[in-house]
């Protein structure tokens, strides 16, 4: 008889409506599996199993009040087990932005998202790992160790969001809020197989998340599946006053429907997607992918995105200098630990370099030289000019096209420790996801297949600013006709 950790979110939000399970039974099995693999993944930071079985509790009760008197909306969420990406305030436990500079700071209040979603009722599972700050693609960079991919224990889930894709994947959670700054919703749920939304830049709060760069961050959620995310997506979307780069725009309602609710959808293929250097396995497998689309009855065009080989030096240019500014906070005074020295700036020196990791310090060099005198114009001034090429590229090919079908990454999964001494083979590998980010465009990534090896291979869709109703009904249809979303690594059974 299949676990409760293998209902899809609605079905376990049915059976929990229905009193066919307690929200306090759905966490039981989910903490219980999680204490069976964790040492094996290590996908989370903090666990917060009194909490949760707490708010299980809480949950109950109340839907055991509406089954006696069902009167007026319950929570949508109520009694759902989720997990947090350790980048997301959350009150009264722990955030480390996988850095031993926070080990000890504990937020006295909630980030916009949690809030939404506590108030729709979900429980929290913990806190997922991430790398350092969410500067990386692999989760190595943690202070806190490295996250194995469910699908094969040697190798990286991905990252940034790398924790909260291989809890989905192993079925550590249904589901699992993410980041991505420049991939890391995205190019996880592609290495785990499983779905993860990348929304529009102002479409959803910042507020509460620990930022990295502030005009490339953005909150999504990971699932396994476009139906399992959209619910949860038209919970923490929309306008916020806490957060001044919040859009005050509507939410579509989101209407996931069969495969024919593609036909006549114009999917642009854009050539600068496939070059040389991308994984055989991958290419065909997005390539069937669309293919499939085409049988749905999707129109397939050939578009044109001519500044996406910038994308990677412009990212690096605008990312690290944002972050240099963002994380200056971050000193030994106002948070975490302090080391001991004889001046204020001894104390910062002392602090800062010992508890930041080599990657974030990289960045943090990156972009103070990008940003410094007689060097601001030259690089971080020209990297902006860039950008604004990559944005025109896509609003001139959605004139063209509804959605932009590519691969997630130029390769699958790869091995721990294999980029780990060179740091431009690990920032190529966000090449397909960056113009995204610094476009500002929605993205949706899911599974469409495996390479030779067992790994999974994902696709990307990205579409208009503020489109994501039109990703998930686009990702549902072909989840509709495949079940690549269905299958689960060893560690799910």
């Amino acid at each position: 008889m299949p676990g409760l950790h293998e209902l899809s979110v609605s079905e376990a939000l049915e059976k929990l409506r229905q009193g066919e399970i307690s929200s306090r039974e759905l966490t039981h099995a989910y903490l219980e599996r999680i204490a069976a693999q964790e040492d094996r993944l290590h996908a989370f930071i903090t666990l917060t199993p009194e909490k949760a079985l707490s708010m299980a509790a809480a949950a109950d009760q109340k839907l055991a009040a509406w089954r006696r008197s069902p009167s007026g909306e319950l929570p949508p969420l109520l009694g759902l087990p989720m997990a947090i990406k350790d980048v997301l305030c959350l009150a009264g436990v722990r955030c480390t932005c996988g850095s031993k500079i926070l080990e000890t700071f504990i937020p006295p209040f909630n980030a916009t998202v949690v809030e939404r979603l506590l108030a729709a009722g979900i429980v929290v599972l913990g806190k997922t790992n991430t790398d350092e700050y969410a500067m990386g693609s692999s989760t190595e960079n943690s202070a806190y160790g490295v996250t194995h991919n469910p699908w094969n224990l040697e190798h990286v889930p991905g990252g940034s969001s790398g924790g909260s894709a291989a809890a989905v994947s192993a079925r550590l959670a249904p589901a699992a809020l993410g980041t991505d700054t420049g991939g890391s919703v995205r190019q996880p749920a592609s290495f785990c197989g499983v779905t993860g939304l990348k929304t529009t830049y102002g479409r959803v709060s910042r507020y509460g998340l620990v930022a990295y760069g502030s005009s490339l961050d953005t909150i999504g959620v990971l699932a396994r599946s476009a139906a399992d995310a959209a619910p949860i997506f038209q919970v923490f979307a929309g306008y916020d006053p806490l957060d001044a780069t919040s859009m005050n725009l509507p939410l579509p309602p989101i209407d996931l429907q069969g495969p024919d609710s593609v036909r006549g959808l114009r999917l642009g293929v854009p050539q600068e997607y496939f070059i040389g250097g991308l994984q055989p396995d991958v290419e065909n497998a997005v390539r069937q992918a669309i293919s499939v689309y085409q049988s749905m009855g999707a129109e397939i065009k050939p578009i044109s995105l001519p500044h996406t080989e910038y994308a990677v030096p412009v990212y690096y240019l605008i990312a690290p200098a944002e972050a240099s500014a963002n994380l200056a906070r971050f000193d030994g005074i106002r948070y975490g630990p302090r080391l001991s020295g004889e001046a204020l700036w001894d104390i910062y020196f002392q602090t800062r370099g010992q508890k930041f990791g080599a990657e974030v310090k990289r960045r943090i060099m990156l972009g103070t030289y990008a940003l410094s005198a007689g060097y601001y114009d030259a690089y971080y001034g020209q990297a902006q000019k860039v950008r604004t090429l990559i944005k025109r590229d896509f609003e001139n090919a959605f004139q063209e096209v509804d959605v932009i079908a590519a691969p997630v990454a130029p390769t699958t999964a790869f091995r721990i420790g294999e980029h780990s001494n060179d740091p431009l083979a690990m920032y190529l590998e966000d090449v397909f996801t960056l113009p995204g980010n610094l476009a500002g465009v929605p993205g949706l990534a899911f599974p469409v297949g495996f390479d030779s090896g067992g790994l999974p291979v994902g696709i990307q869709l990205m579409g208009p600013h503020f489109r994501e109703d039109m990703l998930f009904r686009a990702a549902h249809a072909y989840q509709q006709a495949t079940d690549w979303h269905l299958r689960s690594p060893a560690y799910a059974g």
